[in-house]
C-alpha cells in the first residue's frame, strides 16, 4: 500500500427503469414518518385499554382479598364464642396488637406474621396486600405497614360498644371483638375495606381501620372522622361485608379536617353511600 485513497464511484443504474425501480422500493422521509404516526396511534387507542384491563384483573385480586380477610374473621369467631377479632387491643394502655399484627414496642412497626387473623388465613398464607396499592405507599412513614391496605371496621365490629341514653356509643371492651349476633344487618355492615392515609407529608400510608363518618363515641356532637376508605380501582373501593360478599363502592362524600396536611379528596379518599350518617357501618 502507497498511501493512495481509492474512491469508488456511485453505483449507477443500468437503465432507468432499474433507477425507477430502487426509487419506488426505498422508503421516503414521508412514507417513514407515516408509519411511524400510525404505530403511535396504535398505541395510544391499544394502551387505555390494556391499563383497564390490567386494572380490572388488580381488582379481583383485591376483592379474593378482602374476602378472604372476611372468612378469616368468622372462623376467628368460631373459635372465640361468636365474637369477632379485636382490631386493637388495649390501644389506650398499650397499642401493641392490632387486628393485622403485633409489636412489642410502640416505636416499631407491627409485625403482620403474628397478627391473629393469620393462623386462619390457611397454611403458609398471611394478609396479602392490594396490587392496586403502589409500593411508594407502603414505604417509609407507614405506621400500619401490614395490613395490606385493607382496613376494618374497628368502630362496631372490632370492639363491644353500648349506646348511651344521648344516642352516642361507649366501648365496654376493646379486648374483643363484637359478637356476631349483634350484626342485624350483615349483608349492610362493612367489615373490611380498601384503606388509606393522606395525613402525613410522605403521601399515602397503609391505615388499617375504614372509618365510618362520625366518631361513635360523640354521634350525638356529629364529630366527624377522617375519611380511610380509599377509592383507588378506577375511582371505587372494593368493600367486604359481614355477610362475605365484597363490592365495588363509588365515592359519594370526602372532607378535610384541620388536624392533617394530607389532602383526602386529591388522594381518592372519602366514603360511599347516599346517607351521612354511619349507617353502613353501625350494628342497628
Amino acid at each position: 500500500m502507497d498511501g493512495t485513497v481509492i474512491m469508488h464511484k456511485p453505483r449507477r443504474c443500468r437503465s432507468r427503469a432499474a433507477c425507477r425501480r430502487r426509487l419506488e422500493s426505498a422508503f421516503t422521509l414521508i412514507e417513514l414518518l407515516v408509519v411511524v404516526s400510525i404505530i403511535a396511534l396504535l398505541i395510544s387507542i391499544l394502551l387505555p385499554g390494556l391499563q383497564r384491563a390490567k386494572e380490572q384483573a388488580r381488582s379481583a385480586v383485591c376483592a379474593s382479598n378482602v374476602r378472604q380477610l372476611v372468612i378469616a374473621n368468622a372462623a376467628y369467631a368460631s373459635d372465640y364464642s361468636g365474637r369477632y377479632c379485636p382490631g386493637s387491643a388495649r390501644i389506650v394502655t398499650e397499642n401493641l396488637r392490632r387486628w393485622h399484627g403485633t409489636r412489642t414496642d410502640t416505636g416499631e412497626a407491627f409485625e403482620p406474621r403474628n397478627g391473629p387473623l393469620v393462623p386462619f388465613l390457611g397454611a403458609g398464607a398471611g394478609i396479602r396486600a392490594c396490587p392496586s396499592f403502589r409500593d411508594a405507599e407502603r414505604g417509609a412513614g407507614a405506621f400500619e405497614a401490614g395490613c395490606g391496605g385493607y382496613g376494618y371496621n374497628q368502630s362496631y365490629i372490632g370492639q363491644v360498644v353500648q349506646r348511651r341514653t344521648n344516642g352516642s356509643f361507649q366501648v365496654v371492651t376493646d379486648e374483643s371483638g363484637v359478637s356476631g349476633e349483634r350484626v342485624r344487618r350483615p349483608g349492610e355492615t362493612v367489615m373490611f375495606g380498601d384503606t388509606a392515609f393522606a395525613g402525613l407529608a410522605v403521601g399515602l400510608i397503609e391505615y388499617s381501620f375504614a372509618e365510618p363518618r362520625f366518631s361513635p363515641e360523640y354521634l350525638h356532637y356529629h364529630a366527624r372522622r377522617d375519611p380511610s376508605l380509599h377509592f383507588r380501582h378506577g375511582r371505587r373501593a372494593r368493600i367486604a361485608w359481614c355477610d362475605g360478599h365484597v363490592s365495588a363502592e363509588q365515592r359519594t362524600f370526602t372532607w378535610k379536617s384541620i388536624c392533617y396536611e394530607g389532602d383526602p379528596d386529591r388522594s381518592g379518599l372519602g366514603w360511599f353511600g347516599a346517607d351521612d350518617d354511619n349507617r353502613l357501618f353501625d350494628l342497628e
